[in-house]
């Protein structure tokens, strides 16, 4: 069979003669390269896998997250003390809101002295009803009264008791309305600044509970709180190492290789919520890394400011988390249990 081929092909000169290009055989040489190169690197390059996420700075302490500052009663606004982004120190004064009936906190006081006279004079009759039931005791032992008699004094000594008690409610009552009326100069709970202040001025009225300003507090300990899916939220464990960039903050991240990275900042997982939100994701509070460099300064990144993270789990290799990306696969578990894995 051999001869009778080599025979045939000694018939066809011209397909003898024919040789391959040598440009195409660079080409496949060289594409075979590249895949055998491609090959090893995809086998042999270390990759961090990672678990990103969204999130904004906020504070792990409520006192230190933006709040809303409240008007505690009801009225019009009489005078605002600050200004749009004033920075303002505890107790400065921020608005003022005063009652609609200005002779109010003078009816107020002389509805409490009468209120007080009141109860001082239950305490008389209380002491009174108590001496009488003392000595309606003594006669009755001694028969010289009867039980009804002495029925009638316990009785009375009783009334007596409820009516002081009564009286007591009342001047507690006064006493708080007149305390809501003389907080009526809203002060700043801390030092920071003030922002987004409501519209309005002696004709505008204000009840009790409604937004009058915001508070942006000074001088934090912030955090971030990031959004992860739900594939990824039980690798996650409080201490992993996370590399965090800031919005507006010049970066070069490299989501595989955290130490080639430039312009991001450590942090660490401090907690994850157990519950999912209606998206399906988790929130994962995260702290400055304690062993990296800082922050950014309250200027550059402020409470609200948004942030993207990538928390550091498995090394594996290149090819294996293309695979791994292309399948939809979760993260590799191993090594993640102790939070020990490197920036």
């Amino acid at each position: 069979m051999s001869k009778l081929t080599e025979a045939n092909r000694k018939k066809f000169k011209t397909l003898e003669a024919q040789r391959l290009p040598s440009a195409a055989r660079l080409s496949a040489i060289l594409t075979a390269a590249g895949i055998i190169v491609i090959a090893l690197i995809l086998w042999f390059t270390p990759w961090i896998q990672t678990a990103a996420g969204l999130g904004k700075v906020s504070a792990l302490k409520p006192e230190d997250r933006i709040q809303t500052i409240s008007a505690l009663v009801t009225g019009q606004i009489g005078n605002w003390h600050v200004q749009e982004g004033q920075p303002v120190k505890k107790g400065d004064p921020i608005v003022t809101i005063v009652d609609t009936d200005p002779n109010l906190i003078e009816r107020l006081s002389a509805e409490k002295a009468a209120v007080v006279f009141e109860y001082q004079a239950n305490i008389v009759a209380t002491e009174t009803a108590r001496i009488d039931f003392e000595r309606q005791k003594k006669l009755f032992k001694q028969g010289l009264v009867s039980r009804r008699d002495l029925e009638l004094a316990d009785i009375k000594h009783e009334e007596s008791k409820a009516k002081q008690a009564k009286t007591m409610a009342k001047v507690n009552q006064v006493d708080v309305r007149l305390s809501r009326l003389s907080s009526q100069t809203k002060l700043a709970p801390g030092d920071g600044t003030i922002s987004r202040l409501r519209s309005g001025g002696t004709a505008t009225y204000i009840k009790a509970g409604e937004e009058l300003a915001t508070f942006i507090p000074r001088n934090i300990k912030r955090a971030v709180a990031m959004e992860i899916s739900g594939l990824d939220a039980p690798l996650v464990k409080p201490g992993q190492k996370v590399r965090l960039e800031f919005e507006g903050w010049p970066v070069l991240q490299f989501s595989g290789w955290p130490s080639a990275a430039v312009g991001t900042f450590g942090g660490l997982v401090k907690f994850i919520e157990p519950v999912a939100s209606l998206k399906g994701t988790f929130t994962v509070w995260l702290i400055q890394d304690p062993d990296d460099k800082s922050w950014p300064s309250d200027g550059f990144v402020s409470l609200g400011s948004k942030a993207k993270g990538w928390i550091l789990l498995s090394e594996v290799s290149l090819g294996y988390e293309v695979w791994r990306q292309l399948n939809n696969f979760p993260p590799e578990f191993a090594g993640v249990e102790n939070g020990q894995n490197g920036k």
